[in-house]
C-alpha cells in the first residue's frame, strides 16, 4: 500500500500549453514513451501498480479540455506549483464525494498560488455532465479545471494505470452509465485515484496513491500539502 510521501517543495507555477491537433495525434501514438518512468506497463490490478515517487521527474502528458482541445502538461515549464488530482470518472460515487469535499479548500489553495488540475477518465464531453447533480452544484462557480485523460496517457505516465476488470465494466453497463470511449472502454484501463504535487523544477514533491479507490486524501491534508509547497 502507498502512503504519503514528502520531498522538496519549491514555489512556482504551471504553464499548460495548447498544441496543434497534429502534435496531439502524434503524442497519442507515443503512449509508450514518457519522461520520469522507465516503462509504461499497465498493471494487472490496482495493488500492483508502480507509481512515480517523490524526487522523480514528473511526466509530460497530453489531455483534453471539455471542448476537446488538447492540452500539454510540460513539467519543464512550470512557473507555479501544481497539484495533479486523478479520478476514475463522474460515474464513480467516491470520486464525486471527493470532488465535493475538496470545494472547501480549493479557493484557499488557489489563493496560495498553486494550480490544480483534475484528470478524469471520462471523455471530454462528459467531464462535467457525468458528475452527480449534487457534485455539480457543489463545485459550481469554483472553476474546477477538469481535464479528460480518456486516452489514459497521464495515468500511464504516472504509473497508476491498471486493467479494469470485466466485472467492473459490466457493472457500469448494467447501471446504464455512459462509459463509451472512456479510458475504461477505450483501453480497458482505469487510474488509481492519486494526488501528485509538482514543484517548479518539474519534480514530484508529494504523492498520495491508494489502491483502495474508496480512500482519498482529505481536503485539509491537501491544503496542508499546498501550504508546504509555497513555504
Amino acid at each position: 500500500m502507498w502512503k504519503l510521501y514528502f520531498g522538496r517543495f519549491d514555489p512556482s507555477s504551471t504553464i499548460v500549453s495548447v498544441v496543434s491537433s497534429a502534435m496531439f495525434l502524434s503524442l497519442l501514438c507515443s503512449l509508450s514513451i514518457r519522461s520520469g518512468h522507465a516503462d509504461v506497463a499497465v498493471a494487472d490490478s490496482a495493488q500492483t501498480i508502480e507509481p512515480l515517487q517523490v524526487g522523480q521527474s514528473a511526466p509530460r502528458f497530453v489531455v483534453e479540455t471539455v471542448d476537446q482541445k488538447p492540452l500539454v502538461f510540460d513539467p519543464q515549464s512550470l512557473e507555479r506549483p501544481v497539484l495533479v488530482i486523478t479520478f476514475r470518472g463522474g460515474w464513480c460515487p467516491y470520486c464525486n464525494m471527493h470532488l465535493s469535499e475538496l470545494r472547501t479548500v480549493i479557493p484557499q489553495i488557489r489563493a496560495l498560488g498553486v494550480d490544480i488540475l483534475f484528470l478524469s477518465g471520462d471523455r471530454p464531453e462528459l467531464l462535467y455532465q457525468s458528475l452527480g447533480s449534487d457534485t455539480q452544484e457543489n463545485i459550481d462557480g469554483l472553476d474546477y479545471q477538469i481535464l479528460s485523460d480518456a486516452n489514459a496517457q497521464a495515468a500511464m505516465a504516472f504509473g497508476i494505470a491498471y486493467r479494469a476488470s470485466d466485472r467492473t465494466i459490466d457493472r457500469r453497463r448494467m447501471k446504464g452509465q455512459d462509459i463509451a470511449d472512456s479510458s475504461m472502454l477505450r483501453h480497458g484501463i482505469l487510474p488509481v485515484p492519486a494526488v501528485f504535487a509538482i514543484d517548479q523544477d518539474g519534480l514530484i514533491a508529494f504523492a498520495f496513491i491508494e489502491a483502495d479507490y474508496k480512500v482519498r486524501l482529505p481536503a485539509q491534508e491537501l491544503l496542508a500539502v499546498a501550504t508546504k509547497i509555497v513555504q
